[in-house]
């Protein structure tokens, strides 16, 4: 390369700003590429961690009926939980944004609660909301004349109350997300949708959706990521229990992993996250993509 050329090149933009970002590119590469290079080899190790076993921890977790129901579990979780938030953040954020400019802060700020306290502290409100004996939700249905309900201790009442404290906790990250975006929207297709006769819904079909479906998919990956490779509010709220009914693949790593004193078999668990998850990103990207092509 001459140069001019090379004199050219420092001149762009692009490279100044590249160059000015790879001290901490590299950071970033170091802390993640280290931690997962050290999972993948703790995963080929026995359970002491002094012998090499190879893909052996995988095998034997493919062969056993109960990882698959906790991979079932994860699955299923992530995805309700996830589309419950992003249909709850869309209606709240429609709401929000029809409501005089002067009113939205004091809604945006009421709304953003769940999200911006701290996922432990909140945990520990929701248990005593649970609790079978004293708790506020069993005493409201006594008051109207219904028996307790057993909320962490069923498995089916156990499953609803993760997914309902993760939907409470995820939705206003989608109202945040949704509501700039539809500010972005020009009024004027709304107005040229409203003088061709297009009802509520094909105004939001055909008018904000797509306008929004870069934003939609890209926060649905993301809340998708940490949904599924959540670890806090299953910890925190039944532990996995009961008897395994809400054990996801994170709360599984750990207690193998930390408290069995399994540390590969851990790291073997935890790993069974990247295909899914690799797997759910190129699906969304794909279709963002190509819809991104069509328009």
């Amino acid at each position: 390369m001459s140069r001019g050329s090379l004199r050219k090149l420092m001149r762009r933009k692009s490279t100044l700003a590249f160059l000015m970002t790879l001290p901490l590119l590299t950071l970033i590469a170091a802390l993640v590429a280290y931690p997962a290079g050290f999972a993948i080899y703790l995963s080929m190790l026995d359970r002491k961690a002094t012998k090499f076993v190879g893909f052996a921890n995988f095998a034997f977790l493919l062969n056993r009926e109960r990882f698959w129901m906790v991979v079932i579990q994860t699955c299923l979780y992530a995805i309700i939980a996830v589309a419950l938030s992003a249909i709850i953040g869309m209606a709240v954020a429609h709401f929000v944004h029809n409501i005089p400019t002067k009113g939205q802060r004091k809604w945006r700020g009421m709304l953003l609660v769940p999200w911006v306290i701290p996922a432990a502290l909140s945990m520990l409100g929701w248990r005593l909301l649970f609790e079978p004996s004293f708790g506020a939700l069993n005493w409201g249905l006594e008051h109207f004349g219904f028996s307790r309900v057993f909320w962490l201790g069923e498995a089916g009442w156990a499953r609803f109350c993760v997914v309902l404290v993760t939907v409470w906790f995820g939705a206003p990250f989608f109202m945040v997300m949704y509501l700039a975006s539809l500010k972005s929207v020009p009024e004027e297709l709304y107005e040229a949708a409203r003088v061709d006769g297009a009802t509520w819904w094909q105004r939001l079909r055909y008018v904000t959706l797509p306008m929004m479906r870069n934003v939609i998919g890209i926060t649905a990956l993301y809340s998708l990521i940490t949904t599924f490779a959540g670890f806090t509010i299953v910890s925190m709220l039944t532990g996995g229990g009961p008897l395994g009914a809400t054990q996801v693949l994170g709360t599984a790593a750990f207690y193998t992993g930390i408290l069995g004193g399994n540390l590969p078999m851990g790291a073997t668990i935890a790993l069974f996250m990247v295909p899914i998850l690799a797997v759910a990103a190129a699906f969304i990207l794909r279709g963002i993509s190509r819809r991104g092509n069509e328009a």
